[in-house]
């Protein structure tokens, strides 16, 4: 088994309160579910406007699918053109 985790921090320019923040992140979280079958929650950053943490989670059998899966949802992320990812870091844990 081999486990993937990945934490990608957030800008949202457009974001003028938590409440807009809020619904920004539940978007790219949604659309993110929907296309990759992934694990997504924000982790971080939970009181500022402007600035989000996502934590992700994947699990499956071979360490490449889940590195190009991590990847492309980094990427799916950031042509979502809803927030600019900051910085973004993944581990692969095999079990």
């Amino acid at each position: 088994m081999v486990v993937g985790i990945c934490r990608i921090e957030l800008r949202i320019h457009q974001a003028q309160s938590l409440k807009s923040k809020r619904q920004v992140l539940r978007r790219i979280k949604d659309r993110v579910k929907n296309k990759f079958n992934v694990s997504i929650a924000e982790v971080g950053e939970n009181d500022k406007w402007q600035r989000a943490l996502l934590g992700l989670a994947l699990v499956g059998n071979d360490r490449r699918q889940i590195n190009s899966a991590l990847d492309a949802v980094t990427s799916y992320i950031e042509n979502l053109n809803a927030a600019e990812i900051v910085n973004s870091d993944f581990e692969i844990i095999n079990c």
